[in-house]
C-alpha cells in the first residue's frame, strides 16, 4: 500500500465516539465531518465538526445505517476517508466495501477481515483451525424441539445463545437448564434481528467464574501486528461490559505473553490492518479460549491510551495513510492502571431498565478523571440509542489509587434530571471483591445490583441533604417573594410555634424538615423528623450554596431546584441525593390506580405474553417491550387478573402509558 495523507475525515457515528476521532483529529490538523439524525441536530458532536450533514430520520435504520446516505454525505464535503467509530456500520463488511468502492478511504480493517470475523461461528471455525482454543458450541440452523435439545446436550449446560452477528451483549441469552432453551433461543433470535437484521444465532458453552480478557492489537500495510497488552472487562450486566481496566489484576507477565502471542497470530491470520481487540474467556485455572474479535475501536480503548500513552485513533489514522505505526507502539511498557465506569441512563433497581428524560445538569471534574461524553448540560436521553451517558477513567499509580480516583470522581459528580448507574458503579469500585481483583463476569450474580445500586450517602447525609434541600427552597421562595420579602422564612411571632414544616420523598420514604429563623434572620431550631439537631448554624443559605454547621461540622452543600420547584439535587463530597419535595395538597387524580402497569419508557411491544381476564400471579410476563435496542419484559405487580390489557403488539407507547391493569383478588 503507498503512503497517501488525509486531510479530511467523516465520521460515520454519533455522540462520544464521534467527539472522540474529531478530537484527535484536530490535534492533528485533520478536517472533520459529522453525519446526524434528527434528534441529533443540536448535539454537541454536530456542532464540534468542521462540517455536517442531516441524514435525516430519528431511528438508527433511518438515518446512521444509511450507509449509501454516508457515502454520499463524504462526496458533498470532499472527506477522503471515513471513521466508523463503533456500533451501527463500524463492523458491516459490506459498507466497508462500498467506502472503498466509492474512491474512499476506509478507516479500519479490510472488508475480508471483517466479514471473516463478523459471523461469530465462522470465526470459531477459524480459530479452530489456526490452532487458536475455543470453547464447545455449535451453529443453530432451524432446530427445534427434540433437535434442538439434541444439539445443546452435545454442547453442554449451561450455555450462551449468541447473535451471530452480534456484540455488545445483544441477542445474548445465558440458558442453564433444558426448560429455559427454546424461550431463550427464541428470545435471542427477536433481539438480533432488531439489533443487526440477522436472526442467526449459536449456542456457546457458558464457562462460570470465568474473566473477560483482551487483547489490543494494531496491524499495518506491511504485514506486523503488536499487541498493546490487555484489559479486562469482567464486571458486566446483561453480558455488556460496565467496567474495564487495563492491565487485568488476573494477568501475570507470563500469561500477558501467551494471551499478546495468540492474539497476534490471530491479527496476522487475518492480514490485519488498523485498531482491533481480540477477546477471551479466562477460566479459573488460567486456560483462554478465544470468543470473537471486534474489528473496530472498542468503547474500552481508553485505558490502554491511559496505561500505554498511545492515542489508538492516531494510530488507526496513521495505519489508514498506509505509514507504519510509531516504534513505541510496537511493545509499549505499561506505566500505572486505569480503571473506566459506563455511565448509564439506567436504573440498577429495576434490571437496569433503560430511562429517558432531561439530563438538566451533567458536571464531572474532568481534572481528576477523563470523561469521554456525547452529553452535556440539557441533553435529551433519546429512546432510540445506547442510553451510555459518558465514559468517565481514572489512571493512577496503583490500581488501588485508581479506583479510588473514580469511585471519588463519580460520587461527587453533578447528574440531574435522569437516573443512572452512578451509585451503582461507585459501590462496585469500592466493593472488596473489585479491589481485591477478583471479580469476574459472575461478580452480579453473586451480588445483588439493586443492593448495589442504593444510594451511596448514608441515613444521616440524607437526613441533613433534606435540610440543606429545605434551606435552599426556603432562600428561593424568600428571594422572589413579592410580600414581606424582608421578614425571614419561618419567623413566627410566637417562639414556641413548631417550625416550619417541609416533606421530602427519598426513594420510598418521606422526611419532615421543620426549621425556624429569629427575626435578626439566624436560625434558631432545624429539625429533621422527630429529632432537632444540635447547634445547627448556618453560614451561608441561597437557593444553590447552604453552608450548614450541626455539633460543630460545617459542610457544603450545592442544591439544585428543578423547574416543577418540587424536585432537589444536593450534592456533597459523600454523593448526591435526589427528594422530592412533598405537595400539601395532593390532586387526587394524580395518583395511579393500584394494579396499574405504566411504560417507564417510549417503545414499541413485540410480544403480549397473557390474555386479558386471564388470572395471573406476580411476577409473571405480561408483555415485552422494546426500548434502546433491547427487549425489555413487564410482569404482573399481584396476584389477580388481568382485567385490561391496552396495547397490541406492534403498538407504540410512550413514556406514562398505561399498558394494563391487573385487579388483586382476595
Amino acid at each position: 500500500m503507498s503512503e497517501r495523507t488525509i486531510n479530511r475525515v467523516l465520521v460515520a457515528n454519533r455522540g462520544e465516539i464521534a467527539r472522540r476521532v474529531f478530537a484527535t483529529c484536530r490535534r492533528l490538523g485533520v478536517s472533520t465531518v459529522a453525519v446526524f439524525s434528527e434528534p441529533d441536530a443540536d448535539a454537541p458532536f454536530v456542532r464540534e465538526a468542521d462540517v455536517a450533514v442531516a441524514l435525516g430520520g430519528s431511528t438508527p435504520a433511518e438515518s446512521y445505517l444509511r450507509g449509501e446516505a454516508v457515502i454520499e454525505a463524504a462526496r458533498r464535503t470532499g472527506a477522503e476517508a471515513v471513521h466508523p467509530g463503533y456500533g451501527f456500520l463500524a463492523e458491516n463488511a459490506d459498507f466497508a466495501r462500498a467506502v472503498l468502492d466509492a474512491g474512499l478511504v476506509w478507516i479500519g480493517p479490510s472488508p475480508e477481515a471483517i466479514a471473516a470475523m463478523g459471523s461469530k461461528t465462522e470465526a470459531r471455525t477459524r480459530m479452530r483451525a489456526a490452532g487458536v482454543p475455543v470453547l464447545p458450541g455449535a451453529h443453530l440452523d432451524g432446530e427445534a424441539g427434540d433437535a434442538l435439545r439434541a444439539v445443546a446436550e452435545e454442547v453442554g449446560f449451561p450455555m450462551l445463545v449468541k447473535a451471530v452477528a452480534g456484540g455488545g451483549g445483544k441477542g445474548m441469552r445465558l440458558v442453564e437448564a433444558p426448560a429455559e432453551l427454546e424461550g431463550g433461543v427464541e428470545a435471542a433470535q427477536r433481539e438480533a434481528a432488531g439489533a443487526f437484521g440477522d436472526d442467526a444465532v449459536f449456542l456457546e458453552r457458558f464457562a462460570p467464574r470465568a474473566r473477560h480478557v483482551e487483547i489490543q492489537i494494531v496491524g499495518d500495510a506491511h504485514g506486523r501486528v503488536a499487541s498493546l497488552h490487555e484489559r479486562d472487562c469482567s464486571v458486566q450486566r446483561r453480558h455488556q461490559k460496565v467496567i474495564e481496566e487495563a492491565p487485568s489484576p488476573a494477568v501475570d507477565q507470563r500469561l500477558r505473553k501467551s494471551m499478546s502471542e495468540a492474539a497476534v497470530a490471530v491479527g496476522e491470520a487475518l492480514g490485519y490492518v488498523g485498531a482491533g481487540t481480540v477477546e477471551f474467556l479466562l477460566t479459573e485455572g488460567g486456560e483462554f479460549f478465544f470468543l470473537e474479535v471486534n474489528t473496530r475501536l472498542q468503547v474500552e480503548h481508553p485505558v490502554t491510551e491511559l496505561v500505554t500513552g498511545l492515542d489508538l485513533v492516531e494510530l488507526q489514522l496513521l495505519v489508514a495513510e498506509g505509514r507504519p505505526p510509531p516504534p513505541e507502539a510496537r511493545g509499549p511498557e505499561l506505566r500505572g492502571h486505569a480503571i473506566e465506569a459506563r455511565l448509564y441512563a439506567e436504573d440498577p433497581a429495576h434490571d437496569f431498565l433503560p430511562v429517558t428524560g432531561r439530563l438538566t445538569r451533567f458536571a464531572i471534574d474532568t481534572d481528576a478523571v477523563r470523561v469521554d461524553t456525547g452529553v452535556e448540560d440539557g441533553a435529551s436521553i433519546s429512546p432510540f440509542y445506547d442510553p451510555m451517558l459518558a465514559k468517565v477513567v481514572a489512571h493512577g499509580r496503583t490500581r488501588g489509587d485508581a479506583a479510588r480516583r473514580l469511585a471519588d470522581a463519580l460520587a461527587r459528580a453533578e447528574l440531574h434530571g435522569t437516573t443512572t448507574n452512578r451509585d451503582f458503579l461507585v459501590r462496585v469500585l469500592r466493593h472488596p471483591e473489585f479491589l481485591a481483583g477478583e471479580a469476574d463476569t459472575s461478580f452480579l450474580d453473586r451480588h445483588d445490583p439493586a443492593a448495589l445500586g442504593a444510594p451511596v450517602v448514608g441515613a444521616d447525609g440524607v437526613r441533613l441533604a433534606a435540610a440543606a434541600a429545605a434551606l435552599a427552597g426556603q432562600a428561593e421562595r424568600r428571594a422572589s417573594a413579592r410580600v414581606l420579602a424582608t421578614l425571614p422564612s419561618g419567623w413566627r411571632n410566637n417562639p414556641l410555634d413548631e417550625p416550619q414544616p417541609a416533606t421530602f420523598a427519598v426513594g420510598e420514604d418521606e422526611l419532615r424538615v421543620g426549621y425556624r429563623f429569629g427575626r435578626d434572620g439566624a436560625l434558631v431550631r432545624l429539625r429533621v423528623g422527630d429529632d432537632d439537631l444540635e447547634g445547627a448554624r448556618l453560614h451561608v443559605c441561597g437557593p444553590e450554596l447552604v453552608d450548614l454547621e450541626v455539633a460543630g461540622v460545617r459542610r457544603r452543600y450545592r442544591v439544585a431546584i428543578a423547574a416543577d420547584g418540587l424536585t432537589v439535587h444536593v450534592n456533597t463530597d459523600e454523593g448526591q441525593v435526589d427528594l422530592v419535595e412533598v405537595p400539601r395538597f395532593v390532586d387526587p387524580a394524580e395518583a395511579a390506580e393500584e394494579g396499574t402497569l405504566i411504560a417507564p419508557m417510549p417503545g414499541t411491544v413485540t410480544r403480549l405474553l397473557a390474555q386479558a381476564g386471564a388470572s395471573v400471579t406476580a411476577g409473571q410476563p405480561l408483555l415485552a417491550l422494546e426500548a434502546m435496542k433491547m427487549e425489555h419484559e413487564f410482569t404482573a405487580p399481584a396476584d389477580g387478573v388481568l382485567t385490561e390489557l391496552r396495547v397490541e403488539e406492534g403498538s407504540q407507547v410512550e413514556t406514562g402509558a398505561v399498558l394494563a391493569v391487573v385487579e388483586g383478588t382476595e
